[in-house]
């Protein structure tokens, strides 16, 4: 693959910087278990509206248009991080994350995007689930101590925060975790 062709991109909401350090100290507080969870660092904690992969120049501006043209018919709007959850369950934990309780403002953000990214061959979304990616299980040890912090941690309230603006990001791999960068910034 020719790197300078591809682009790994995804369509996101970037996190406040005053509710960081609160996600941290959660964060922190499912890291004395000792369970073997990859935390996402604070750098890079954000909502994802839209995983797009590797995508090539020409698909990266269809994909900006759409944004382009679907934007203007969105207003901000304000959520609440609330709750902690599991993909794709508790007895088989792979993603830690801290949800919304307003799944419809998202919902409709996500559903505005969806249909016009599958027009250029992208895949459905079957069932769409806001939700912050805070950490991934790279094992199964202290699991059962892992599944009751969860569960104590499943009413956490994390604060509010104000959805202004989605924003394209290109992530690179690397050994030590993903770099992210914008790449463009559209305001709701």
């Amino acid at each position: 693959m020719d790197d300078s062709l591809d682009i790994r991109a995804f369509l996101a909401v970037d996190i406040d910087k005053k509710l960081i350090e609160r996600i941290v100290e959660v964060q922190e507080l499912v890291n004395e278990v000792g369970a073997p969870v990859k935390f996402v660092e604070p750098e890079n904690l954000h909502f994802t509206i839209k995983f797009f992969g590797d995508v090539n120049e020409e698909k990266l501006n269809q994909i900006k248009s759409i944004i382009d043209k679907g934007i203007v018919k969105l207003s901000p709007f304000e959520i609440e991080i609330h709750g902690m959850g599991v993909f794709p369950s508790l007895r088989y934990i792979r993603v830690l994350w801290l949800g919304t309780n307003v799944y419809e403002s998202f919902s409709n953000l996500q559903k505005e995007f969806d249909p016009e990214f599958v027009k250029i061959g992208f895949k459905k979304e079957r069932s769409y689930i806001p939700h912050l990616t805070i950490g991934r299980l790279k094992g199964s040890n202290k699991k059962d101590l892992l599944v009751e912090k969860i569960e104590q941690l499943n009413d956490i309230d994390i604060g509010n925060i104000l959805i202004n603006q989605l924003i394209l990001k290109k992530s690179e791999l690397t050994p030590s975790g993903p770099i992210y960068t914008n790449m463009e910034t559209y305001e709701l």
